[in-house]
């Protein structure tokens, strides 16, 4: 029997979501805690891979069991012993091919700013002093929708079969000092959003222009796109699914 675990996470304290020699994962502390309740060995499959730092508001993952499990005591006691920046929000049994990775047909993330200093939002948002152009920055973010190759937003070393992807949605919105990045895709590379927030932000500060983007964007060049913004404002907010993937 398969089952998906929609859960949340804070990122500060851990290395990402997939496992690492020497170092504390989501997942490791998800598969430590299901082995304990499940009294089986569990290993999880997440829906993508958040780097260091990287946060999730809404998450998937998938495992599996031989047996019937009460879903919604489950919740109850994975909640009760996983550590307090980790937070199960459902469970419910799927069809046994059902898989998080590759049957999510959508990804939304958001890039939050915060424009000066705030002492609460110092770990969930990236806290700067810049003042790009918003304007800018949106005329230049719907260009992405005509692209398909992001070679140059992806992470150099990187084992992928295509640097495709469709991106269906990206804009920026300021409220007050909020500065938020909004992107939906139906996949994404290593690094992409945040090295296409530092290039974007380039453009609001006038370093490119809307030309040179694109012709960022055409050469495939990682080396030609900005720098990577930090990832304490990087959050996976939203995974969809198709409605077969249910029982």
């Amino acid at each position: 029997m398969r089952y998906f675990i929609e859960l949340q996470y804070k990122g500060s304290n851990y290395h990402g979501w997939q496992l690492q020699d020497n170092a504390i994962t989501i997942q490791e502390e998800l598969n430590k805690a299901l082995s304990l309740l499940l009294k089986i060995a569990v290993n999880v499959v997440g829906a993508g891979r958040t780097d260091t730092g990287v946060h999730a508001s809404q998450f998937f993952a998938h495992f599996d069991d031989f047996k019937s499990i009460d879903t919604s005591k489950l919740v109850y006691k994975l909640n009760a012993i996983l550590p307090g920046d980790i937070v199960i929000k459902n469970i419910f049994q799927v069809k046994e091919d059902a898989h998080a990775r590759f049957d999510a047909i959508s990804r939304s993330y958001e890039y939050r700013m915060w424009l000066g200093k705030n002492p609460f939002t110092n770990e969930v948002c990236w806290q700067t002093h810049l003042n790009p152009s918003v304007d800018k920055m949106n005329e230049a973010a719907k260009c992405l929708l005509n692209y398909k190759d992001f070679k140059c937003f992806s992470k150099s070393k990187t084992d992928v079969n295509t640097y495709n992807c469709t991106i269906t949605n990206a804009e920026w919105k300021l409220n007050g000092s909020n500065l938020i990045f909004y992107i939906t895709a139906d996949r994404f590379l290593r690094n992409m959003v945040r090295a296409i927030v530092g290039t974007l932000i380039e453009v609001g500060l006038d370093k490119i222009s809307i030309d040179e983007f694109k012709q960022i964007i055409e050469s495939r060049n990682r080396s030609n796109a900005g720098v990577s913004v930090p990832p304490q404002g990087l959050f996976l907010t939203k995974v969809v699914y198709p409605e077969s993937i249910n029982l």
